[in-house]
């Protein structure tokens, strides 16, 4: 029987295997495996990814992220997915007391939204704690408005802020520096292009040049 089981299991990491070994001798100069392997997923389920562009994962079509939410905004109101309808969002997973991390991206999205002009009316910026237990409405408030005028911030109870952040498959994680009283948040750091359905359409890296996350949102948003 145990022979059985580890006979079905390499059956089952084969079709893996050889993707990541076609992605890996496949992909284009200074591509990084991980987008080649998207990539070439997207090509064997028959998807059409948007083109490349210097600091995006794009998804492939079956790969879904995002969808329907209850959260509180910075003002104390009850929001959800239908909220956000009318148009995209730019979406950042992070925490108020974030040191350096968080500021850095949440710049990056303020920068690529002027760099839009008018397009980027079109587009809500929202910062989603992933520390409700000190990110409430009064704090978030005072801290987007750091950021840019029309960034909205978003909180919960810890199962709400939980079951937004599986959605997206964030991760987080309370951390206790030695040299500190307070607990800090690990966590992971991409910015998500969202559409009215608030599913993802395109993935930013960390440290993504305002510039070319501009171009891509571009290149994503409808004609008219």
């Amino acid at each position: 029987m145990l022979r059985l089981i580890r006979f079905t299991a390499l059956l089952l990491m084969v079709p893996f295997v050889l993707l990541w070994a076609v992605a890996w001798f496949g992909r284009q100069p200074g591509e990084p495996v991980i987008e080649a392997l998207m990539r070439h997923a997207g090509t064997l389920t028959g998807a059409a990814p948007a083109p490349p562009s210097a600091g995006v994962l794009a998804l492939p079509e079956g790969v879904s992220l995002g969808g329907p939410f209850r959260l509180t905004d910075h003002t104390g109101r009850a929001v959800t997915e239908a909220d956000f309808a009318g148009g995209f969002s730019l979406v950042y997973f992070g925490f108020t007391y974030c040191p350096d991390v968080c500021p850095t991206e949440l710049g990056t999205m303020a920068a690529a939204l002027d760099l839009l002009g008018e397009a980027a009316s079109r587009i809500t910026p929202i910062l989603v704690t992933i520390d409700p237990a000190r990110d409430t409405p009064a704090q978030l408030a005072d801290y987007v408005s750091r950021f840019h005028p029309r960034l909205v911030g978003l909180t919960g109870s810890e199962s709400e802020v939980a079951e937004i952040a599986r959605r997206f498959r964030v991760f987080y994680a309370r951390v206790h520096p030695p040299d500190s009283t307070e607990y800090l948040m690990d966590h992971s750091s991409f910015i998500y292009l969202v559409g009215p359905d608030f599913r993802a359409r395109a993935i930013f890296r960390p440290n993504t040049d305002p510039e070319a996350m501009a171009a891509a949102i571009r290149a994503r948003l409808p004609r008219g």
